[in-house]
Protein backbone atom coordinates (compact mmCIF):
# COMPACT_ATOMS: atom_id res chain seq x y z
CA UNK A 1 0.00 0.00 0.00
CA UNK A 2 1.34 3.73 -0.78
CA UNK A 3 1.92 5.59 2.47
CA UNK A 4 -0.34 8.52 1.04
CA UNK A 5 -3.30 5.86 0.63
CA UNK A 6 -3.01 5.49 4.85
CA UNK A 7 -2.66 8.94 5.75
CA UNK A 8 -5.35 10.65 2.86
CA UNK A 9 -7.44 8.44 5.60
CA UNK A 10 -6.14 9.17 8.85
CA UNK A 11 -6.23 13.02 7.71
CA UNK A 12 -9.76 12.53 6.59
CA UNK A 13 -10.25 12.03 10.28
CA UNK A 14 -7.96 14.09 11.95
CA UNK A 15 -7.75 17.01 9.55
CA UNK A 16 -4.12 18.40 9.67
CA UNK A 17 -5.55 21.78 9.75
CA UNK A 18 -6.36 20.90 13.50
CA UNK A 19 -3.05 21.22 14.72
CA UNK A 20 -1.93 23.97 17.11
CA UNK A 21 0.11 26.28 15.34
CA UNK A 22 3.53 25.47 17.18
CA UNK A 23 2.71 21.73 15.90
CA UNK A 24 4.28 20.03 13.13
CA UNK A 25 1.58 16.58 12.59
CA UNK A 26 1.76 15.01 9.37
CA UNK A 27 4.74 13.18 6.65
CA UNK A 28 7.53 13.87 8.26
CA UNK A 29 10.31 11.32 6.69
CA UNK A 30 9.53 9.59 3.29
CA UNK A 31 7.53 9.79 0.01
CA UNK A 32 3.73 9.98 0.05
CA UNK A 33 4.01 7.16 -3.24
CA UNK A 34 6.68 4.95 -1.34
CA UNK A 35 5.10 1.47 -0.92
CA UNK A 36 4.89 -0.10 2.43
CA UNK A 37 4.02 -3.63 3.59
CA UNK A 38 3.91 -3.13 7.63
CA UNK A 39 3.35 -0.26 9.91
CA UNK A 40 4.33 0.47 13.03
CA UNK A 41 2.19 2.47 15.32
CA UNK A 42 3.83 4.33 18.56
CA UNK A 43 3.24 7.14 21.09
CA UNK A 44 6.84 8.31 20.67
CA UNK A 45 9.84 7.45 17.94
CA UNK A 46 12.86 6.09 19.77
CA UNK A 47 16.27 4.34 19.16
CA UNK A 48 14.15 1.38 20.29
CA UNK A 49 11.28 1.96 18.62
CA UNK A 50 13.24 2.90 15.06
CA UNK A 51 14.62 -0.44 15.72
CA UNK A 52 11.64 -2.52 16.34
CA UNK A 53 10.35 -1.36 12.65
CA UNK A 54 13.61 -2.07 11.27
CA UNK A 55 13.65 -5.98 12.45
CA UNK A 56 9.88 -6.25 11.58
CA UNK A 57 10.07 -4.56 8.07
CA UNK A 58 8.17 -1.96 8.96
CA UNK A 59 8.59 0.75 6.31
CA UNK A 60 6.47 3.42 8.20
CA UNK A 61 6.24 4.51 11.70
CA UNK A 62 2.74 5.83 13.20
CA UNK A 63 3.52 8.03 15.76
CA UNK A 64 1.46 10.62 18.01
CA UNK A 65 4.69 12.89 19.21
CA UNK A 66 6.33 14.41 16.34
CA UNK A 67 9.95 13.28 15.93
CA UNK A 68 10.77 17.00 14.40
CA UNK A 69 9.00 19.11 16.12
CA UNK A 70 11.09 22.40 15.77
CA UNK A 71 13.20 23.81 12.68
CA UNK A 72 16.20 21.22 11.81
CA UNK A 73 18.61 23.48 10.30
CA UNK A 74 21.49 20.77 9.31
CA UNK A 75 21.40 16.99 9.34
CA UNK A 76 25.13 15.97 10.89
CA UNK A 77 23.87 14.03 13.77
CA UNK A 78 25.34 14.34 17.45
CA UNK A 79 21.60 14.92 18.72
CA UNK A 80 18.62 12.56 19.59
CA UNK A 81 16.68 14.10 16.77
CA UNK A 82 19.48 14.24 14.02
CA UNK A 83 20.67 11.06 14.96
CA UNK A 84 16.93 9.25 14.58
CA UNK A 85 16.46 11.27 11.28
CA UNK A 86 19.55 10.07 9.62
CA UNK A 87 18.87 6.69 10.91
CA UNK A 88 15.03 6.35 9.65
CA UNK A 89 16.42 7.95 6.01
CA UNK A 90 19.64 5.22 5.95
CA UNK A 91 17.23 2.47 6.49
CA UNK A 92 14.47 3.67 4.10
CA UNK A 93 12.02 4.00 7.28
CA UNK A 94 9.16 6.41 6.71
CA UNK A 95 7.86 8.52 10.17
CA UNK A 96 4.33 10.27 10.07
CA UNK A 97 2.88 12.02 13.01
CA UNK A 98 -0.79 12.75 14.52
CA UNK A 99 -0.45 15.04 17.26
CA UNK A 100 -2.55 17.72 18.35
CA UNK A 101 -4.82 17.40 15.51
CA UNK A 102 -5.84 13.97 16.92
CA UNK A 103 -6.17 15.58 20.12
CA UNK A 104 -8.43 18.28 19.05
CA UNK A 105 -11.12 15.44 17.35
CA UNK A 106 -13.75 14.42 19.31
CA UNK A 107 -13.44 10.69 18.24
CA UNK A 108 -9.20 11.37 19.40
CA UNK A 109 -6.89 11.30 21.95
CA UNK A 110 -9.46 12.29 24.77
CA UNK A 111 -12.02 10.48 23.65
CA UNK A 112 -9.90 7.28 23.99
CA UNK A 113 -8.84 8.59 27.47
CA UNK A 114 -12.73 9.08 28.29
CA UNK A 115 -13.57 6.00 27.81
CA UNK A 116 -10.15 4.40 29.41
CA UNK A 117 -11.83 6.11 32.41
CA UNK A 118 -15.76 4.92 31.98
CA UNK A 119 -16.79 8.34 31.40
CA UNK A 120 -20.35 8.53 29.51
CA UNK A 121 -21.52 11.67 28.08
CA UNK A 122 -18.70 13.61 26.58
CA UNK A 123 -18.57 16.75 25.40
CA UNK A 124 -15.35 18.57 23.93
CA UNK A 125 -14.33 20.93 26.76
CA UNK A 126 -13.42 23.83 24.44
CA UNK A 127 -15.34 23.75 21.14
CA UNK A 128 -12.68 25.65 18.43
CA UNK A 129 -13.94 24.37 15.39
CA UNK A 130 -15.90 26.83 12.38
CA UNK A 131 -19.01 25.60 10.62
CA UNK A 132 -20.62 26.02 7.40
CA UNK A 133 -23.70 25.34 5.51
CA UNK A 134 -23.24 23.91 2.19
CA UNK A 135 -26.41 23.93 0.04
CA UNK A 136 -26.67 21.89 -3.60
CA UNK A 137 -29.58 21.33 -5.81
CA UNK A 138 -29.48 17.69 -7.00
CA UNK A 139 -32.59 16.10 -8.84
CA UNK A 140 -34.74 14.02 -7.24
CA UNK A 141 -33.81 11.35 -8.84
CA UNK A 142 -30.00 11.37 -7.22
CA UNK A 143 -31.18 12.67 -3.90
CA UNK A 144 -30.07 9.59 -1.94
CA UNK A 145 -26.93 8.80 -3.87
CA UNK A 146 -25.83 12.86 -3.11
CA UNK A 147 -26.58 12.91 0.34
CA UNK A 148 -24.85 9.92 1.26
CA UNK A 149 -22.04 10.37 -0.30
CA UNK A 150 -21.93 14.23 1.42
CA UNK A 151 -22.39 12.44 5.13
CA UNK A 152 -19.80 9.44 4.67
CA UNK A 153 -17.59 12.20 3.40
CA UNK A 154 -18.40 14.18 7.33
CA UNK A 155 -20.86 15.97 6.58
CA UNK A 156 -24.48 16.44 9.11
CA UNK A 157 -22.99 15.93 12.94
CA UNK A 158 -24.61 17.94 15.55
CA UNK A 159 -23.56 16.66 19.22
CA UNK A 160 -24.40 13.28 18.97
CA UNK A 161 -26.60 12.63 16.20
CA UNK A 162 -25.04 12.24 12.61
CA UNK A 163 -26.61 12.17 8.98
CA UNK A 164 -28.63 15.65 9.87
CA UNK A 165 -30.45 17.51 7.02
CA UNK A 166 -32.57 19.08 5.46
CA UNK A 167 -34.48 18.73 1.69
CA UNK A 168 -36.81 21.23 0.16
CA UNK A 169 -38.60 20.60 -3.33
CA UNK A 170 -38.52 22.64 -6.40
CA UNK A 171 -37.88 23.31 -9.96
CA UNK A 172 -34.62 24.36 -10.90
CA UNK A 173 -34.28 25.34 -14.51
CA UNK A 174 -31.34 26.05 -16.97
CA UNK A 175 -30.35 26.31 -20.86
CA UNK A 176 -27.21 23.53 -21.82
CA UNK A 177 -24.78 25.85 -24.12
CA UNK A 178 -22.51 24.32 -27.46
CA UNK A 179 -20.05 22.54 -26.06
CA UNK A 180 -22.18 20.89 -22.93
CA UNK A 181 -23.36 17.30 -22.63
CA UNK A 182 -26.60 17.94 -20.51
CA UNK A 183 -27.43 14.99 -18.47
CA UNK A 184 -31.03 16.17 -18.73
CA UNK A 185 -32.24 18.26 -21.46
CA UNK A 186 -31.46 19.25 -24.67
CA UNK A 187 -28.29 21.79 -25.54
CA UNK A 188 -30.12 24.79 -26.68
CA UNK A 189 -33.16 24.46 -24.91
CA UNK A 190 -34.55 25.92 -21.81
CA UNK A 191 -35.06 23.29 -19.36
CA UNK A 192 -36.77 22.62 -16.46
CA UNK A 193 -36.24 20.29 -13.81
CA UNK A 194 -37.79 18.54 -10.59
CA UNK A 195 -34.71 19.28 -8.00
CA UNK A 196 -34.42 19.08 -4.43
CA UNK A 197 -32.27 21.40 -2.40
CA UNK A 198 -30.19 19.29 0.18
CA UNK A 199 -28.85 21.40 3.54
CA UNK A 200 -26.15 20.28 5.58
CA UNK A 201 -23.52 21.40 8.05
CA UNK A 202 -19.81 20.94 7.64
CA UNK A 203 -17.14 21.35 9.81
CA UNK A 204 -14.94 23.63 7.93
CA UNK A 205 -11.96 21.47 8.07
CA UNK A 206 -13.87 18.75 6.28
CA UNK A 207 -15.35 21.32 3.81
CA UNK A 208 -13.14 20.03 0.47
CA UNK A 209 -13.80 16.51 1.00
CA UNK A 210 -17.45 17.21 1.31
CA UNK A 211 -17.08 18.83 -1.67
CA UNK A 212 -15.53 16.06 -3.71
CA UNK A 213 -17.71 14.14 -2.67
CA UNK A 214 -20.83 15.03 -3.40
CA UNK A 215 -19.39 16.12 -6.79
CA UNK A 216 -18.33 13.23 -7.67
CA UNK A 217 -21.72 11.77 -7.81
CA UNK A 218 -24.03 14.50 -8.89
CA UNK A 219 -25.03 13.83 -12.29
CA UNK A 220 -24.79 17.52 -13.96
CA UNK A 221 -21.77 18.58 -15.45
CA UNK A 222 -22.19 22.34 -13.43
CA UNK A 223 -23.11 21.38 -10.18
CA UNK A 224 -25.28 24.44 -8.43
CA UNK A 225 -24.24 24.47 -4.80
CA UNK A 226 -24.21 27.25 -1.99
CA UNK A 227 -21.17 27.84 1.20
CA UNK A 228 -22.73 29.65 4.15
CA UNK A 229 -20.56 30.75 7.34
CA UNK A 230 -22.23 30.17 10.04
CA UNK A 231 -21.58 31.77 13.49
CA UNK A 232 -22.33 28.33 15.25
CA UNK A 233 -19.36 26.61 16.37
CA UNK A 234 -18.49 23.01 15.76
CA UNK A 235 -19.02 20.69 19.15
CA UNK A 236 -16.85 18.08 17.49
CA UNK A 237 -13.85 19.86 17.40
CA UNK A 238 -11.54 21.57 19.87
CA UNK A 239 -9.88 20.96 23.33
CA UNK A 240 -10.01 18.70 26.21
CA UNK A 241 -13.37 16.88 27.05
CA UNK A 242 -15.92 16.65 29.73
CA UNK A 243 -17.65 13.32 31.06
CA UNK A 244 -19.29 11.88 33.47
CA UNK A 245 -18.71 9.02 36.18
CA UNK A 246 -21.20 6.22 35.99
CA UNK A 247 -21.69 7.03 39.94
CA UNK A 248 -20.37 9.57 41.82
CA UNK A 249 -17.54 8.72 43.76
CA UNK A 250 -15.83 9.65 47.01
CA UNK A 251 -12.17 11.93 46.34
CA UNK A 252 -9.97 9.61 47.19
CA UNK A 253 -11.53 6.65 45.56
CA UNK A 254 -11.62 8.24 42.33
CA UNK A 255 -7.88 9.10 42.34
CA UNK A 256 -7.51 5.38 43.01
CA UNK A 257 -9.49 4.73 39.88
CA UNK A 258 -7.22 7.00 38.02
CA UNK A 259 -3.96 5.65 38.71
CA UNK A 260 -4.95 1.95 38.38
CA UNK A 261 -6.85 2.43 34.99
CA UNK A 262 -4.02 4.35 33.79
CA UNK A 263 -1.73 1.89 34.92
CA UNK A 264 0.50 5.17 36.62
CA UNK A 265 2.67 3.97 39.85
CA UNK A 266 1.57 7.07 40.98
CA UNK A 267 -0.87 10.54 40.61
CA UNK A 268 0.06 13.92 41.30
CA UNK A 269 -3.12 16.41 43.12
CA UNK A 270 -3.98 18.68 44.88
CA UNK A 271 -6.61 19.87 47.49
CA UNK A 272 -9.35 17.34 47.55
CA UNK A 273 -13.13 18.87 47.45
CA UNK A 274 -15.40 17.94 50.36
CA UNK A 275 -18.16 16.11 48.05
CA UNK A 276 -18.23 13.03 45.34
CA UNK A 277 -16.53 13.36 41.57
CA UNK A 278 -19.08 13.52 39.31
CA UNK A 279 -18.26 15.96 36.30
CA UNK A 280 -15.14 15.46 35.07
CA UNK A 281 -12.74 16.95 32.40
CA UNK A 282 -9.66 15.61 30.74
CA UNK A 283 -6.90 16.82 28.55
CA UNK A 284 -4.68 13.72 27.71
CA UNK A 285 -1.10 15.53 27.61
CA UNK A 286 0.22 18.92 28.99
CA UNK A 287 -3.41 21.02 29.55
CA UNK A 288 -2.44 23.35 31.73
CA UNK A 289 -4.13 25.74 29.54
CA UNK A 290 -7.58 24.04 29.78
CA UNK A 291 -8.09 24.29 33.80
CA UNK A 292 -9.94 27.50 33.63
CA UNK A 293 -12.30 26.16 31.14
CA UNK A 294 -12.50 23.20 32.89
CA UNK A 295 -13.72 24.92 36.16
CA UNK A 296 -16.11 27.01 34.33
CA UNK A 297 -17.90 24.02 33.37
CA UNK A 298 -18.68 22.59 36.57
CA UNK A 299 -15.95 19.90 36.56
CA UNK A 300 -15.64 18.29 40.33
CA UNK A 301 -12.48 16.69 38.69
CA UNK A 302 -9.42 17.72 36.13
CA UNK A 303 -7.82 15.16 34.90
CA UNK A 304 -4.62 15.96 32.64
CA UNK A 305 -0.13 16.60 32.85
CA UNK A 306 2.73 18.67 33.63
CA UNK A 307 1.03 20.50 35.98
CA UNK A 308 3.63 23.13 37.60
CA UNK A 309 4.00 23.67 41.27
CA UNK A 310 1.63 26.84 41.72
CA UNK A 311 -1.25 25.40 39.47
CA UNK A 312 -1.64 23.18 42.79
CA UNK A 313 -3.21 26.24 44.80
CA UNK A 314 -5.58 26.83 42.30
CA UNK A 315 -9.55 26.13 42.82
CA UNK A 316 -9.04 25.28 46.57
CA UNK A 317 -12.03 22.61 47.54
CA UNK A 318 -13.63 23.93 44.36
CA UNK A 319 -12.10 21.00 41.82
CA UNK A 320 -9.61 18.77 42.29
CA UNK A 321 -6.80 18.81 40.05
CA UNK A 322 -4.80 15.38 38.65
CA UNK A 323 -1.64 15.07 37.21
CA UNK A 324 -1.94 11.83 35.86
CA UNK A 325 1.48 11.74 33.54
CA UNK A 326 1.83 12.31 30.22
CA UNK A 327 2.52 8.88 28.55
CA UNK A 328 -0.35 7.44 31.35
CA UNK A 329 -2.90 10.17 29.70
CA UNK A 330 -1.63 9.56 26.06
CA UNK A 331 -0.71 6.15 25.81
CA UNK A 332 -4.00 4.37 24.72
CA UNK A 333 -3.69 6.34 21.66
CA UNK A 334 -1.45 3.81 20.05
CA UNK A 335 -5.05 1.64 20.43
CA UNK A 336 -6.65 4.22 19.07
CA UNK A 337 -4.97 4.47 15.81
CA UNK A 338 -4.79 1.26 15.20
CA UNK A 339 -8.46 0.44 15.68
CA UNK A 340 -9.13 3.24 13.28
CA UNK A 341 -6.36 1.94 10.14
CA UNK A 342 -7.52 -1.91 10.72
CA UNK A 343 -11.36 -0.86 10.57
CA UNK A 344 -10.50 0.53 7.19
CA UNK A 345 -7.39 -1.36 5.93
CA UNK A 346 -8.51 -5.03 7.65
CA UNK A 347 -5.91 -6.84 5.32
CA UNK A 348 -2.74 -4.50 5.40
CA UNK A 349 0.13 -5.29 8.32
CA UNK A 350 -0.45 -2.96 11.35
CA UNK A 351 1.75 -3.63 14.58
CA UNK A 352 1.42 -1.62 17.37
CA UNK A 353 5.28 -1.07 19.28
CA UNK A 354 6.42 -3.56 22.09
CA UNK A 355 8.28 -0.47 23.20
CA UNK A 356 7.24 1.57 26.18
CA UNK A 357 8.44 4.75 25.41
CA UNK A 358 7.77 6.60 28.76
CA UNK A 359 10.55 8.37 30.09
CA UNK A 360 9.58 8.87 33.59
CA UNK A 361 10.34 6.58 35.95
CA UNK A 362 9.75 6.69 39.53
CA UNK A 363 11.71 5.11 43.04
Amino acid sequence: MKIKELTQYLERLAPLSLQESYDNSGLLIGSPGKEVHKALITLDVTHAVLDEAISKGAGLIIAHHPLIFKALKRLRGGNLVEDLVIKAIKNDVAVYAMHTNLDNVSGGVNARLAKQLGLKNIQVLDPAGKLKKVVVFVPESHLGQVRTAMMEAGAGHIGNYSHCSFVSHGEGSFKALEGTHPFVGKQGELHYEKEARLETIVPDTLLNNVLQAMQAVHPYEEVAFDIYDLENKSITTGSGMTGELPEAMDPLDFLSMVKTRLGALAVRHGWLIDRKVKKVAICGGSGSFLMEKAFRRGADAFVTADLKYHDFFLYQNQMILVDAGHYETEQFTKELIFDYLKEKFPTFALQISEENTNPVSFM
